[in-house]
């Protein structure tokens, strides 16, 4: 019997080993916390001479295995007695927990393992080697804290050293939780900062007591609680009962992860207003302002994602770690938390936001209702993913005039429209005015700008003296289209831009809201606009990224479709916004119409003749092939006439028909706060993906959907608290993201990818080996995969455990806690196929929220290369021995995006080469193994020339590859890249939107199912067709992402060109409908069907096709 090894590595492992040449001594004692390690040195401190020695250190410094066995080593074996104190518990620290007692037993060392925080792990008390009255006691000791519990603990311990008798102390009771200063309740609005109780008994309240300073400057009686955790049942109730006494208007919260109690909530949920989450960042300042994402993986972690889930609103950096010398201890420096003040300002100033809104009466509420000019192109104003802006716009302002708020005008959406889209941009701030407040800036903001785009005089939307802007006055609403971000041939690029400032006009508006109209509150509706991707850091901005600079404090409102848990998490980490979740459109499927609907009918004739007449079967099956063959279908189906015999041509075809009638496609759009139109077809597709869930009960979900999106709007704009709710695709199983109307959040970054991802990526890996196999006869070894930061949100990383799968290498999760631990290497010979050598593309999102991830899958690339495998088994063998190149590329540190999508938009390219130099030069940086986006175009390249394929997946049916110029830009432009060099590798769509039954297709078969299902189908049109303005801007964008594919793909798409011309602009109907509706979009779709003839990419069938293109048929 041959037993099988199975090589496995942490995590912990990517950390640098240090050597902290500690000398041994009576006691050590380790943790987490900064604090614990303070208060026993200052209790050290207070003890009389002839102490025992005593050594402190951080875990954090202890992470790596090498640490953990050299510290053992030079340090724990020689010493007396050891105590270690793990916040989290034993998953935390498990590799150190278990050699550290392993060494202690081994050595006969007193060890006490205890944890740092309310939840007892017994797994500790069972590694301990102290007996348990003493490792009862000191838990105790240190849970109680204090200066007299803090000298006890350390008197025991100098008695398990041997170093002094057991003066049978006990533990004193201290409060777990209290008032620090209590609230001068003289009728100012107040604000509460709650902090840890260990930061009182540490005395490290500088940042805390400068933040109360801050608020009470802006008007607000501040009051400062403690406590030592939220999760301690005694602590959570006495902040609820303080919380509801003193009723404040806006709490700053400066504990970390999540403190919900299942369906109890959050203790802080008490207060029913909003929770701002401080940053005390673990590193130091310096750090903090060289870094591009803002924060550390662990920060990140727990003192954003987990918050997030009991739908806290980020503020900043109020603090940063320093080391102040200790006075009599060797090898040790206190770490006490340094208020930022920068930071500090930033947090006071939204706090006090948020506080104001809730003081005001409705009526005299200034609220902007701001509507995304995005992506910019002609007849595409307001939109928004999923959601018909202009009748949610309606909707909103009838909504709010409803509840008290003085909203004058017609609230009409076809007059919104006009007055927004058609009538021409008016002034609303001079010159001079804006001179003052560009002043007000932080002058590297002013510098970079002035520079950037010259002075404001010159900026496009200045007329006679006066910034001009699309916009209306509805008594205190302010309704505008958000200016451009740059020059309007440029400005497609510049949305993900990280370093061009906005332009002048940009800043012009969002200062005047701020200062001029003294908006109380700023409303961003639907996915997405530009504010949060303006320059600056990820997350716990600064006062010099462009998004804390221009809004402040004002507090962000942001309707966000359900289903994109990326980009709205982007909206809260760098605004600040309550993004209030909502519908996705009603989902139908596409059924067959045209040619395809009578092929459908002849081959049922066929099926019910088949056998009874032998003869006419033969030639229905004979007049099906010519029909299919005359009207593309058969091509569509992947079928060329005499390739294959008769009988196969038609399985093929009624299999490609039946794929296409199964297509499920968006039944027109939703509308902000309000049932679903669509609601039993919404309810069906969520059905098919949860075959057991009760369907009266999703009925009842779905119906409180829209009311309950009303209702967060109203108490966003209160300044009440809005309930948290998952992020999710509804039609992929999500039956928790309904209903809609809650503050969105994305899922612990730490567990991804997750088990159940793993399990339903195998079936994926499989459906892309098989495929390949088919289509080549040969394994696939070498693929690049195109990886998105949202996928990994909804599906849990189901694209990462495939990545995974593929290179036969399998995450390992710690057993407690769920979170990802390390990789596994499958043997070859389990596997028993070659290994693919793979390459990520991530998205920019991706690299900001998933640095794990890129040190995971870096350390599986250099486990296997390091592997002693032949190379026709595992390609990434042959790198051993040399520098390994990098795996991960992605867009360069604080860039989105691929650099194909603004020339695409614009038609501003003269080849395919060019198209795939700019994906080459915008994916060229490189990320793991100490890499954080160093240029390497050169390695990049390399990979995309030597891949056999690209996979891309989309993960569930509410969007397609034709919703915009996305995934024609990732996709694409890797065809248009690797053409370039020479390469012509399969370009694989992943459609895992039904996750147990996965269907791989080629790009261009997903293009020609799309069209055919959707962009070229009457009722999807149709559909569309009941939303005006926004729906004929819908049937554009599908156009312009043909036109993508064409660009950029070695196909021809005539026949989709063809069906989506005779579906629009050739219908004369449709075509009436666009040209009174949105003309702009009718314009663009002409321009774009005509540049698809100039650039050979169309040739259409119809002679009259240059009349209904004429510029002037509109």
């Amino acid at each position: 019997m041959h037993l099988l090894v199975r090589e496995i590595r942490t995590l912990d492992e990517q950390d640098q080993a240090d050597d902290l040449g500690h000398a041994p001594a009576d006691i050590v004692c380790l943790s987490f916390s900064d604090s614990d390690l303070a208060t026993l040195a200052a209790g050290w401190d207070a003890m009389p001479d002839g102490r025992p020695t005593l050594r402190l250190a951080n875990l954090a410094r202890l992470r790596h295995p090498m640490s953990v066995d050299l510290y053992a080593e030079q340090t724990i074996e020689r010493s007396r007695c050891v105590l270690v104190r793990l916040l989290g518990g034993l998953d935390y620290w498990r590799y150190g927990a278990e050699e550290l007692a392993a060494t202690c037993r081994r050595h006969r060392i007193p060890l006490a393992l205890i944890a740092g925080d309310a939840r007892d792990d017994p797994r500790l008390a069972e590694l301990s080697t102290v007996p348990a009255p003493v490792l009862a006691r000191l838990d105790g000791f240190l849970r109680q804290g204090g200066p007299h519990n803090v000298a006890g603990a350390l008197r025991l311990l100098a008695h398990v050293a041997g170093r002094e008798p057991d003066d049978g102390m006990l533990p004193v009771p201290v409060p777990v939780a209290g008032v620090h200063r209590a609230a001068s309740l003289d009728g100012r609005p107040v604000a509460t900062i709650l902090f840890y109780r260990s930061h009182l008994m540490a005395g490290d309240l500088a940042p805390f007591e400068a933040l109360a300073e801050a608020l009470e400057i802006r008007g607000l009686a501040t009051e400062l609680l403690y406590a030592a955790s939220l999760k301690e049942p005694e602590a959570a109730e006495f902040v609820e009962r303080r919380l509801r006494l003193t009723r404040p208007r806006v709490v700053l919260n400066a504990t970390f992860f999540s403190s919900r109690r299942d369906a109890a909530g959050s203790p802080l949920d008490a207060a029913g207003v909003p929770v701002l989450q401080l940053v005390q960042a673990v590193g130091s300042e310096v750090a903090w302002q060289s870094s591009r994402r803002g924060l550390s993986q662990t920060d990140l972690a727990m003192q954003v994602v987990l918050p997030e889930l009991d739908g806290r609103l980020l503020a900043t950096t109020v603090s940063f770690k320093a080391e102040q010398a200790s006075a009599g201890l060797e090898d040790f420096a206190q770490v006490i938390n340094v208020p930022h003040a920068e930071g500090i300002s930033l947090a006071a100033d939204r706090a006090a936001g948020w506080a104001r809104l809730g003081v005001t009466s409705a009526a005299d509420r200034r609220v902007a209702i701001v509507l995304s000019d995005y992506p910019a192109v002609g007849g595409q104003i307001a939109h928004a993913v999923g959601l018909d802006s202009f009748a949610s716009l309606s909707a909103i302002l009838r909504i709010l005039k409803g509840a008290g708020y003085t909203t004058g005008g017609s609230t009409d959406a076809a007059e919104l429209t006009r007055r927004l889209c058609h009538d021409p941009a008016t002034p609303y701030l001079s010159l001079a005015e804006y001179a003052v407040l560009f002043a007000t800036l932080p002058a590297a903001v002013r510098a970079a700008t002035v520079d950037a785009w010259g002075p404001a005089g010159s900026d496009l939307s200045v007329g006679d003296g006066h910034f001009t802007l699309r916009h209306a006055r509805l008594g205190h609403m302010i309704l505008a289209v958000q200016p451009d971000r740059g020059a309007a041939l440029d400005r497609k690029a510049g949305y993900h831009d990280p370093d061009t400032p906005a332009r002048h006009g940009y800043l012009a508006f969002h200062l005047w809201l701020r200062t001029r109209i003294g908006v109380h509150a700023l409303v961003h509706l639907g996915t997405h606009g530009t504010l949060e991707w303006l320059p600056g850091k990820a997350t716990a901005l600064s006062a010099e990224c462009l998004p804390s600079a221009l809004l402040r404090g004002i507090p962000v409102v942001y309707p966000f479709i359900v289903n994109n848990p990326g980009e709205a998490a982007a909206a809260k980490r760098r605004l600040g916004a309550v993004t209030i979740g909502h519908l996705t459109p009603p989902i139908v499927g596409a059924g067959t119409h045209g040619a395809a609907l009578e092929l459908e009918r002849l081959i049922d004739d066929f099926a019910a003749s088949d056998g009874l007449d032998r003869r006419r079967g033969e030639i229905l099956r004979g007049e099906i092939l010519d029909r299919a063959e005359s009207t593309g279908l058969l091509a569509e189906s992947g079928v060329r006439r005499g390739d294959a015999d008769d009988a196969d041509a038609l399985a093929r075809l009624d299999a490609y028909l039946c794929d296409v009638k199964d297509l499920q496609i968006r039944d027109g759009l939703h509308v902000f706060g309000q049932a679903p139109r669509g609601h039993r077809t919404l309810l069906e597709g969520m059905m098919r993906a949860l075959p057991d869930a009760d369907p009266a009960a999703l009925s009842v979900a779905l119906d409180a959907s829209g009311p309950a999106e009303a209702q967060a709007l109203l108490a966003a704009l209160d300044g009440r608290f809005v309930e948290p709710g998952p992020a999710g695709a509804p039609t992929r199983g999500r039956a928790d993201v309904v209903p809609t109307g809650r503050n969105l959040f994305t899922v612990d970054p730490r567990a991804i990818p997750t088990r159940a991802a793993v399990l339903l990526a195998e079936k994926a890996s499989a459906a892309l080996l098989e495929r390949h196999r088919q289509d080549q006869g040969d394994w696939l070894r070498r693929a690049v995969i195109d990886l998105w930061g949202s996928t990994s949100l909804r599906t849990g990383g189901e694209d990462l455990a495939l990545a995974l799968l593929l290179m036969g290498v399998r995450p390992i999760w710690d057993s407690g806690s769920g979170r990802v631990a390390g990789i596994e290497i499958v043997p070859l010979a389990v596997l028993d196929r070659p290994r693919v050598d793979v390459t990520l593309r991530i998205s920019g999102f991706f690299r900001d929220a998933f640095p794990g991830q890129i040190a995971l899958f870096d350390q599986a690339v250099a486990t296997l290369a390091a592997r002693d495998e032949d190379a026709d088994w595992n390609p990434l063998a042959a790198e051993h021995g040399t520098e390994m190149p990098s795996r991960i590329f992605g867009p360069a540190p604080g860039t989105y995006g691929t650099g194909v999508e603004d020339r695409l938009a614009r038609g501003a390219w003269t080849d395919r080469d060019e198209l795939g130099r700019a994906y080459l030069d915008g994916s060229s940086y490189a990320y793991g193994g100490g890499r954080d986006g160093t240029a390497d175009a050169t390695g990049f390249a390399r990979g995309v020339a030597g891949a056999d394929a690209l996979l891309h997946v989309q993960d569930h049916a509410e969007t397609d590859l034709l919703d915009n110029l996305d995934v024609a830009a990732h996709e694409g432009g890797f065809a248009a890249a690797a053409a370039s060099l020479g390469a012509a590798p399969a370009l694989y769509h992943a459609d895992t939107a039904r996750p147990d039954a996965p269907r791989i297709r080629s790009v261009a078969e997903e293009v020609a199912r799309v069209v055919r299902g959707r962009a070229a189908n009457p009722l999807w049109i149709e559909g569309m067709m009941r939303h005006g303005y926004q729906g004929a801007a819908e049937m554009a964008r599908a156009l312009d992402a043909l036109h993508g594919y064409a660009a950029t793909l070695p196909v021809r798409f005539d026949q989709q060109f063809e069906l989506v011309f005779e579906a629009t602009l050739g219908n004369e109907m449709v075509e009436q409908f666009m040209r009174e509706t949105n003309p702009a979009a009718r314009a663009s779709m002409a321009a774009r069907f005509d540049e698809a003839r100039r650039r050979g990419f169309w040739q259409p069938r119809r002679n009259d096709v240059g009349l209904v293109l004429e510029p002037d048929a509109s």
